[in-house]
């Protein structure tokens, strides 16, 4: 079984639009430890079962298009059925589809016995998204360029409380809305990794910023009432992830996420009290056998956390799309 781990930007700038049509961004992503869930087994062709209503099972599926798109890159003829028990909110801005993809990536470089190594697998990865590379790795991390460049932070634990008010944002949408007003200069970005290594909570909070929230929020203003709502229940501090609409507070330990989100009480609300990864966003289990829900049968994973290989196949190149 494959633990596929959230993410929330604790800063998200802006710097300008790219000739590519890309947004030049400067961002420090977390990972957390709400996970969806993956097991990947021998199949003779590329299939995908999802325990959760009103998630796609089709190509427009990043785990799916994960193994699509690897499968092509290798050129090889292999086979996969994937079975998601799907726990991170869609189009959330916590990048549960971007880390189920990596998942993907991940899983099958063992399974197919591929042997890629990691600065291999990030060039699909980045065909695939731009959040894809982060959850390749581990812990925090400084994003740069497209927010594919990425370099790792080293950061003290934290807890947070994640609030999502039960309806998806659009990536495109948003970053469609985005004007030059509300670009900045990265150094927010800068200064809150740097922060990350103080373990100091209250400075962190202080810190947050979005520069995407500007864009997203006059669509909706439930994004506005869920950060009142945190900083009202004790917070620290509180601001949209990604592309919204979730929106995530920082608390002073891990029993005060939990007395902040019991006081989140309104009924249309999901919230988690969650804590930061340290260690790596996909988490892999050997002969593992897993029930996923919803009249699944048990399957059996045969998977682990390898990378490896000193001669991998010679370079594929691979198509890129737009944000």
């Amino acid at each position: 079984m494959i633990s596929a781990a959230a993410k929330v930007n604790l800063v998200l700038e802006i710097r300008g639009k790219r000739a590519d049509g890309y947004h030049e961004l400067a961002t420090v992503m977390q990972a957390v430890d709400l996970s969806d869930r993956l097991v990947l087994d021998e199949a003779p062709g590329l299939g995908l079962v999802v325990n959760t209503d009103g998630v796609p099972c089709d190509a427009t599926n990043l785990a799916l298009r994960a193994a699509t798109t690897l499968r092509e890159a290798a050129k090889i003829d292999r086979g996969v059925h994937i079975t998601l028990d799907k726990r991170i909110p869609v189009a959330a801005g916590l990048g549960g589809g971007s880390s189920d993809a990596a998942a993907v990536l991940l899983g099958l470089n063992r399974l197919w016995g591929l042997r890629w190594p990691a600065a291999r697998l990030a060039e699909v990865a980045t065909a695939l998204g731009m959040d894809v590379p982060f959850f390749l790795r581990s812990g925090a991390a400084l994003g740069t360029g497209r927010g594919e460049v990425l370099e790792p932070v080293v950061a003290g634990a934290l807890a947070l409380v994640l609030v999502n008010p039960a309806f998806g944002s659009s990536t495109a949408e948003a970053y469609g809305r985005v004007t030059p007003a509300m670009y900045t200069d990265g150094s927010r970005a800068m200064r809150l990794a740097e922060l990350l290594r103080t373990r100091q909570a209250a400075r962190v909070a202080a810190s947050l910023y979005n520069g995407l929230e500007a864009a997203v929020a006059p669509l909706h203003p439930e994004i506005e009432r869920m950060r009142a709502a945190l900083l009202a229940a004790g917070a620290l501090g509180a601001a949209m992830s990604g592309s919204g609409p979730t929106v995530f507070g920082v608390a002073r330990s891990f029993e005060h996420a939990r007395q902040i989100r019991g006081r989140l009480t309104r009924a249309s609300w999901r919230c988690w009290a969650v804590r930061t990864l340290a260690g790596p966003a996909v988490r892999m289990r050997t002969s593992t056998m897993s029930s996923l829900g919803r009249g699944q049968a048990a399957r059996r994973g045969t998977l682990d956390p390898v990378f490896g290989g000193s001669n991998p196949p010679a370079p594929t190149t691979i198509g890129r799309g737009r944000r």
